[in-house]
């Protein structure tokens, strides 16, 4: 596995830790970091993801609402809705990431962690996300 890819696998966890735990974010992020061992570079570039994918997170989310077709962002998977959040993130922001990167990294972890029909949806989302950018 790269470094890129734990880096987006460590940004799914804690972001995934963020939408399900009850206590304070500082104090969940605190408690994420406390019992894992990671290269500098890549817990730096995890960080990066979930501090902007969170810090930009309502237009993150309006842009994948307008793009879920017959679809409700609510009824999203925590584990879509995050790998959708932090690979929006990277389309939208990281311009030192080829979007064709991002995207084939997000449908790994989808392919790895999610469900069968997540791959094909992830893709289609950030394809579109993709397209929007892309056109200004």
């Amino acid at each position: 596995m790269t470094h890129r890819r734990k880096a987006r696998l460590l940004a799914l966890q804690l972001l995934y830790a963020f939408d399900t735990s009850p206590i304070n974010g500082k104090e969940v992020e605190e408690l994420f970091w406390e019992g894992r061992k990671a290269e500098q570079k890549i817990k730096d570039f995890a960080q990066r993801l979930v501090k902007g994918a969170r810090e930009n997170i309502a237009d993150i989310d309006r842009l994948i609402s307008q793009h879920l077709d017959n679809w409700q962002f609510e009824r999203l998977s925590t584990v879509d809705r995050n790998i959708l959040r932090f690979a929006t993130y990277e389309l939208l922001y990281c311009e030192d990431i080829p979007p064709v990167v991002s995207i084939d990294e997000a449908i790994e972890l989808a392919k790895t962690y999610s469900t069968a029909d997540s791959p094909a949806f992830v893709n289609g989302i950030l394809d579109k996300i993709r397209k929007v950018i892309d056109a200004g």
